[in-house]
């Protein structure tokens, strides 16, 4: 019984130790998430500034013609996480990357989903480091876009096709795998810029070239969206990972609560066969002495 008792208390102090584990991983993917979070909003006023610029640009000079190159190279980059202990973020994530074509160039940013991308039988052809923190960001979507730079050029026909995959939030704390296709631009968004009004008295004017700007202003739009998808790839990431940890603090302190009072009952037991050998061995005295006196 005494065993057993220690045995229960050794447990009983792992598990106490996993709690204040998991607590901390809860605490600190609270904390990691703010800053992206922020970052994610903050960038929308950078692109809203950008739209802004091509509804000018479209007004000065009128309709873009806005549609697939022949030939163009489909190209995925895909944000997932380079850590673990998010459940099962990567594989969903990949499984949608399968979806929006498994026969693409792929560009993927995180070691874990690179994993679940080669088990899809999807091999990537570069593989990028999250950022450690939110001023990576910018960092992350700079060289994102110098590298479909070179991947344009290389191509035979001098255009690629990019779609971004990322886990994006929903409402009611949800989210979910989406996909947005970045070149050749949305036509819907270039086509609803050209039919908006223009409601400022005074009349766009530009001096710089309008292919020189034009370039600037898709520059612009590359880098706010593989901003945002980045931001909205790591928000989501830690609150998977807070769910997750979430989840398990409440395991273990229910594994805690069993274990207590498994705890309980073997004392009780230890205190009980204690007390039945101190009664055991008073009334061996007693039915001794009584045979001596006799």
């Amino acid at each position: 019984m005494t065993q057993t008792l220690e045995l229960l208390t050794h447990r009983t102090e792992t598990l106490r130790s996993i709690r204040g584990i998991v607590r901390t991983m809860k605490t600190m993917a609270a904390i990691n998430a703010l800053p992206y979070e922020q970052a994610a909003s903050g960038i929308e006023a950078y692109r809203a500034t950008v739209l802004d610029g091509f509804h000018a640009f479209l007004h000065r000079q009128g309709a873009l013609p806005i549609g697939p190159e022949p030939g163009a190279v489909p190209v995925m980059v895909a944000f997932g996480s380079d850590h673990g202990l998010c459940g099962n973020y990567n594989e969903v994530l990949a499984e949608k990357a399968v979806q929006v074509g498994a026969d693409m160039r792929v560009i993927c940013v995180g070691a874990q989903l690179e994993d679940a991308l080669r088990g899809l039988g999807i091999t990537p052809e570069a593989v990028l480091l999250p950022p450690a923190t939110a001023d990576g960001l910018g960092r992350l979507a700079g060289h994102l876009i110098t590298r479909l730079d070179v991947m344009r050029r290389d191509s035979i026909s001098g255009a690629i096709a990019v779609t971004l995959v990322f886990t994006q939030r929903g409402a009611h704390g949800l989210q979910a795998p989406t996909s947005q296709r970045l070149l050749p631009l949305d036509p819907d968004l270039i086509g609803g810029l050209a039919a908006r009004p223009w409601v400022s008295r005074s009349l766009p004017q530009f001096s710089l070239p309008a292919q020189t700007l034009l370039a600037a202003l898709v520059r612009g739009f590359l880098f706010t969206s593989m901003f945002r998808a980045a931001a909205e790839a790591l928000v989501t990431e830690n609150a998977a990972r807070l769910a997750r940890m979430q989840q398990a603090e409440q395991s273990v302190d229910e594994r805690l609560e069993d274990l207590t009072a498994e705890t309980r009952a073997a004392r009780q037991d230890a205190i009980t066969t204690e007390l039945l050998d101190v009664i055991i061995g008073f009334e061996a005295l007693k039915d001794r002495d009584k045979r001596k006196r006799r």
